[in-house]
């Protein structure tokens, strides 16, 4: 208790010095947050209310400590006896976990499962790695990109995508004016800055990354780069992870050309893939092209989201059912199945609409 007492006195003096930067909090859209949380990653909805603040939101009640202030509250709140072997609770880094999920939750994705594993597991286990790792999730709207970006949080982080080891950017909604981005720039090398001093091993998600201004991505280059550190601070424990529509095309007609021919979906291989989405990217309008991310090879991996087929559509179909604590019947599946739209038109083969909006269409074969 007295420790305690302790604690409260050290944060309202560091209040009086104006270490918690209140000013902060108020660049934090309402708007954006009831969007991104209702809307786009399923979190905990509030009425909506409009902002027109559009800025990043740049610190937060930690960031004005110093990191030695910061160790020793770290140090403090293990004392009590609430912390992991790992020295850090808010980072799990459950595998086991991940690869299970991907397993059981992704459906239609035997790429994706296999590279985003291979790629976490081989960067959490190597305490060396003299980058961070960069990821960059390709796909047609629907297919898995933000659900998977989800399912790595929720496996890395105790509070998943909420946790303050993770950030979540939206390019139109986070970065809207390109007349600011220069503003951006500053707003967004100071956010990053600031989560890795607080946390090193952050995760960075840029959902609709081909809508990032070049400089934008520019700007925050030489966080992805390999070097030891930038103005003192390391980044080699970051994570950043970059969704987009880019390729999408390229994919589906890959997929296609192995179903007229005969051969498994399985059977489609990352050398089939991979350079057609490094192609795509560097061509296409938008901040991939013409960054220095990409001239400089700094993506580590790209990753495709194949379009989903009928039978993937159940699945997910059957997923939303048992969330909500229901064992629907085969007839209902197809129900919903159906309901979807596919293409191509004349063979109705893949998902137009992905998976993204099954759980609001159950609501209709509801009783």
């Amino acid at each position: 208790m007295f420790s305690i007492v302790i604690l409260l006195s050290f944060l309202a003096v560091s209040a009086d010095a104006d270490f918690f930067q209140f000013d902060s909090i108020s660049n934090v859209s309402t708007y954006y947050f009831n969007y991104i949380y209702c809307n786009i990653w399923e979190g905990d909805c509030q009425p909506h209310q409009d902002d027109a603040a559009q800025q990043v939101p740049t610190g937060d009640i930690w960031s004005g400590f110093p990191q030695y202030y910061t160790g020793m509250l770290t140090a403090w709140y293990c004392s009590l006896g609430q912390c992991c072997d790992s020295g850090d609770c808010r980072i799990t880094n459950n595998i086991t976990g991940l690869e299970r999920d991907l397993q059981m939750k992704l459906h239609g994705q035997h790429l994706a499962q296999s590279v985003i594993l291979k790629a976490i597991q081989g960067f959490i286990k190597n305490p060396e790695s003299n980058k961070p790792l960069t990821l960059s999730f390709h796909g047609w709207s629907g297919t898995g990109k933000n659900f998977v970006a989800r399912i790595v949080a929720d496996n890395l982080y105790r509070d998943g995508i909420k946790s303050e080891c993770v950030r979540l950017f939206i390019a139109p909604f986070h970065f809207p004016h390109e007349r600011l981005v220069d503003v951006y720039k500053g707003q967004l090398r100071e956010a990053i800055r600031d989560m890795v001093l607080r946390c090193p091993q952050t995760l960075f998600i840029f959902d609709e990354a081909e809508k990032l201004h070049p400089g934008l991505i520019d700007a925050i280059k030489p966080y992805m780069d390999h070097y030891d550190n930038v103005d003192g601070v390391s980044y080699r424990k970051a994570i950043f992870l970059f969704l987009s529509n880019i390729g999408g095309g390229a994919i589906n007609e890959v997929a296609l050309d192995f179903w007229h021919s005969g051969q498994n979906r399985e059977d489609i291989g990352m050398e089939d893939l991979e350079h057609l989405l490094r192609a795509e990217a560097m061509e296409a309008e938008g901040g991939f092209a013409q960054s220095e991310l990409m001239s400089g090879h700094l993506i580590d991996f790209f990753v495709p989201f194949l379009p989903l087929e009928y039978r993937h559509v159940k699945l997910c179909a059957r997923d939303a059912y048992a969330a909500r604590g229901l064992q629907p019947d085969e007839g209902t599946l197809d129900e919903v199945a159906k309901a979807m739209l596919y293409v191509p038109k004349e063979e109705k083969l893949f998902s137009a609409q992905g998976c993204k909006s099954i759980p609001q269409r159950i609501n209709f074969f509801l009783p």
